[in-house]
């Protein structure tokens, strides 16, 4: 089975890893040794992306560095594409994997009937390492993939879909819920889910896993956990201790093996004493690897007298499981060995919810920096800790046994509530620094967010469990860093959290605004309106009037400024109600009135007479309050108006004052919705007056905003339109490439705006030729479906369809197309396309031979002027009309002037004789059917 996009390519090395078309194009380059940014620029994407698929060819390919890559390279040069399966996302092991024969064949079989399969154990007695062995072992039954999730850092159960669609690779999805896009991705996919460590949120995974396999009948989960899910379908493969037998088995050769790793060769008599150690052990492997880190200090002797007195000491633990009493009392032993110093590390490193540096374990510690170096050391050597390598130095991670262990330990000297908090102290500490750091937008910045993530979540976990007075700020804080990270819909759900912990209304009411920022930017607008009204009626309560009439006017406004991100109709007076009772609330406040101001300014259709003094009122309010966020929607609302009046240099002019005005302000998620509007609105702009180099040039910086980084089909839009326009169709191709893929990735989400780009590539496979991707484009037209309130988008289709008629020579088709006369397109949102459309109807006239023709011309002349493109094309169908060879290629010069190479060429192919030529040889190198 392939990819959902069905672009899946195989490579000859591993002959298993399959890679995606992109991921190809950048491997091949690799293979060439060209730099980042060379790949960057042949394949018209940025630098980030490029090192994005980078790093994830070399986790794919198992290549150890770029080098490697460029071998694998040049060993596929030449290999065909085939559909292959996915590989799997399992993680590589530390050690190796001793025995288990017997239970790794069932454990494999037992996945051929099963659907759910638990298996069951102990701490410590290898579920993870025979889970993952049997993973690698039963890839090949799983055409999209066998994946791993690690539930030990997850501390909060409404993390774990999450979790899960963060192992997957899957992106937000807007108006779904993550438990939903994880669902909607299992839907008719062959693959294997391994769940790992499930005993800490047993009922929360028990209800994911029903919902999982009843929505996706081909889907197939393990779990390790040490007790069962309790469903009445699950099979349950029970773990037990490796196998010894008299003076040999399993058990002993995994000690052998991790002695000799430790510089310990064993011989024949001390293999006996080995067998007994390992039988007191009950096999269980953790227990026997800990034993073997003490051989060469203790040496046999000493691991024989200090088990048998360990074990002496048992006289009923907490857990009453031979097998975990035994890992106990080797735990007990391991620990007791230890120096009290040691000792102490290995319990209060026990809080963090993943690997920690030994700086970070310092800080909750409560000790030196370089002494709990040295002891994380000594422990990584005693295998109490696994040594994890990381590009900012060694990290140490605890197995969950040895956590849990620690943790108890706390409890049992008292510590636990001080390491805790120590430990939210420290992620406190480390989140403000991130937060401080300006520059979000880079890898680095993000590894140190993802990597201080599931510390914050845990260690607010504990604040909100035991009442801690710092739980509402640190959620506040997880929110921003969400917000910043890309994360929108966790962003969102941490504001309003915030606001449930908030030790008031006034501090409550400020972090659903936020929220409601955040829910803006979303799209999801219905969102958006719900936590406004929840704000004001808060602000109320704690008498700040002002604040209130802010959330109502913001609420009013997005009704009439992004009715697109609200389902269904709302209610003709509901935004008129809210402004009305901003207005007695707002009082003498500068900033709240200069917001109601440019609230009102959306009230009125920009084509009312009136609008352009509303808007004059608002913005000369806003410049006085000194408030950004009113100046920015005021001149937001002034750039649609003069869209409406067909000044697109004026509109354009607008947009970019507004970027200018908010480049500066701090990301925080109410500019957000401004800032990536105000792009969007001058890309537009840009368009409607033809500056086709300024719209390729804002559209590149939407592609790079922070707040697209994780949704490549908002990031790519406008750029595809621009790029079919200028005639650019590889970059078009290659960006609606990005688009389909991400689209898809985040749900194939009813996106409105984000039609002109799907209309764009139809267009643009019609006129190469390619039926099939212009079906499939128009597919993912139709599948962006508006909802009832939006048709504003149909014109630009019309024109999006007569471009491809004309280039085909069907101008009686373009004609009917084109039905509606230019001057009745009159909305700000027409007007963008009036020129455009005007150009095209008046070309379809002449190559229809409409009677009408001469008058189309002349009518449209004022309309296209401003656009140096659409003016080019009038007079081009001017010439046409009268035969006019020299008229048609001064219009091709003025069109290659301007920017747009594919009406240039095409130009010189309607001019005919040797200009045919030329232009036919362009059009051809484009990937186009020459007329």
């Amino acid at each position: 089975m392939s990819s959902p996009s069905g672009r899946i390519i195989r490579v000859g090395h591993p002959a298993d890893t399959v890679i995606s078309a992109r991921e190809a194009e950048v491997l091949a380059a690799v293979g060439e040794h060209l730099s980042n940014a060379e790949i960057a620029a042949r394949l018209f994407i940025s630098v980030r992306t490029v090192e994005s698929h980078v790093s994830s060819l070399l986790r794919k390919l198992g290549a150890e560095d770029r080098r490697a890559l460029t071998l694998i390279a040049g060993e596929r040069s030449g290999a065909p594409v085939a559909p292959r399966r996915v590989p799997a996302a399992l993680p590589p092991a530390l050690t190796s994997f001793v025995g288990r024969v017997r239970e790794r064949a069932e454990l494999a079989a037992a996945l051929d009937g099963q659907r759910l399969v638990s298996a069951v154990g102990p701490g410590g007695v290898g579920k993870t390492r025979l889970a993952l062995a049997v993973a690698a072992d039963v890839t090949d039954r799983f055409t999209d993939g066998v994946w791993y999730v690690d539930l030990v850092p997850v501390t909060d159960a409404s993390m774990i879909a999450s979790t899960i669609a963060a192992a997957l690779g899957l992106d937000e999805q807007q108006g779904r819920t993550r438990q939903q896009t994880v669902l909607e991705w299992a839907a008719g996919r062959r693959a294997l889910l391994l769940l790992d460590n499930c005993e800490h949120l047993l009922d929360a995974v028990a209800d994911l896993v029903e919902r999982l396999l009843a929505h996706a009948p081909q889907v197939t989960v393990l779990t390790t956990s040490r007790a069962r899910l309790l469903l009445p379908f699950e099979r349950v493969f029970p773990v037990e201790g490796l196998a010894v037998g008299a003076d040999a088995g399993e058990a002993v050769a995994l000690f052998e093996e991790r002695a000799a790793a430790a510089g310990v060769v064993l011989g024949p008599e001390e293999r006996r004493r080995i067998a007994r150690i390992c039988r007191g052990l009950d096999g269980v492997p953790l227990a026997i690897e800990l034993a073997a880190a003490r051989l060469p200090a203790l040496g046999v002797d000493g691991l024989e007298a200090g088990l048998a007195d360990r074990l002496q000491l048992l006289t009923g633990a907490r857990r009453v499981d031979s097998r975990h009493r035994s890992l106990r009392s080797t735990l007990d032993w391991s620990y007791a060995l230890l120096d009290p110093q040691a000792g102490e590390v290995l319990r209060r490193v026990a809080v963090f919810a993943g690997p920690f540096r030994a700086e970070s374990a310092a800080a909750v510690a409560g000790m030196r920096a370089r002494e709990v170096a040295a002891h994380l050391a000594a422990l990584a050597d005693h295998s109490l800790l696994v040594p994890v390598s990381a590009a900012d130095g060694t990290r140490y991670r605890a197995l969950e046994t040895v956590r849990q262990y620690g943790v108890e330990l706390l409890e049992d000297e008292g510590e636990l509530a001080e390491c805790r908090s120590r430990h939210l102290s420290w992620a406190w500490a480390a989140g403000v620094e991130l937060l401080a750091d300006e520059v979000v937008d880079n890898p680095r910045w993000r590894a140190r967010f993802d990597r201080l993530a599931d510390e914050l979540r845990a260690g607010l976990g504990w604040a909100v469990a035991s009442g801690s007075k710092d739980a509402h700020e640190g959620k506040m804080l997880l929110a921003t860093l969400c917000h910043r990270r890309g994360i929108a819909s966790e962003a969102q759900w941490r504001f309003e959290q915030a606001a449930a912990l908030a030790p008031d209304d006034r501090r409550a009411a400020d972090a659903l605004h936020l929220a409601a920022g955040v829910a803006a930017n979303r799209l999801a607008g219905d969102d958006a309106l719900r936590l406004h009204r929840e704000a004001a009626d808060l602000c109320l309560r704690s008498g700040d009037t002002a604040a209130a009439a802010r959330n109502l006017a913001r609420a009013a406004e997005l009704w009439n400024r992004a009715a697109g991100t609200i389902t269904g109709r709302p209610h003709e007076l509901v935004p008129r109600e809210l402004l009305d009772e901003a207005w007695r609330l707002a009082g003498d406040d500068l900033v709240t009135r200069a917001r109601l101001g440019a609230a009102e300014a959306f009230a009125i259709p920009e084509t009312d007479e009136t609008s352009a003094d509303v808007v004059a009122a608002a913005l000369a309010a806003a410049r006085r309050s000194g408030d950004v966020m009113a100046e920015s929607s005021s001149l937001d609302r002034l750039t649609t108006i003069q869209l409406s009046r067909g000044e697109g240099r004026a509109a354009l002019a607008s947009a970019l004052h507004r970027i200018e005005l908010l480049t500066p302000q701090v990301l925080d998620p109410c500019i957000g919705f401004e800032l990536s509007d105000a792009h969007v609105m001058a890309v537009e702009s840009a368009i409607a007056a033809g500056d086709l180099a300024e719209a390729r040039r804002l559209a590149e910086r939407i592609r790079d905003l922070p707040l697209h980084r994780e949704d490549a089909h908002v990031a790519v839009a406008r750029l595809i339109v621009v790029c079919a326009l200028e005639g650019d169709w590889q970059r078009a191709l290659a960006a609606g490439d990005r688009f389909r893929e991400g689209w898809e990735r985040a749900g194939s989400p009813r996106v409105p705006t984000l039609r002109r780009a799907a209309r764009a590539m139809a267009m643009v496979h019609g006129m190469r030729g390619d039926t099939a991707a212009r079906l499939e484009w128009m597919r993912i037209f139709t599948a962006l479906v508006p909802t009832a309130r939006q048709n504003h988008d149909q014109h630009s289709s019309a024109f999006f369809e007569s471009f491809m008629l004309l280039h085909l020579g069907r101008a009686r088709e373009a004609v009917e197309c084109l039905r509606i006369p230019p001057h009745e397109l009159r909305r700000w949102y027409q007007s963008i396309w009036r020129p455009w459309y005007a150009a095209a109807w008046a070309e379809a006239g002449v190559l229809a031979g409409e009677p009408d023709a001469a008058e189309r011309i002349e009518s449209v002349r004022a309309t296209t002027a401003e656009n140096a493109v659409t003016a080019a094309l009038v007079e081009r169908a001017a010439a046409l009309a009268t035969g006019d060879r020299a008229g048609i290629v001064a219009a091709a010069e003025a069109l290659d002037a301007a920017g747009c190479r594919y009406q240039w060429a095409r130009s010189l192919v309607l001019a005919g004789g040797a200009h045919r030529e030329r232009g036919a040889a362009v059009l051809a190198e484009m990937g186009a059917i020459v007329p």
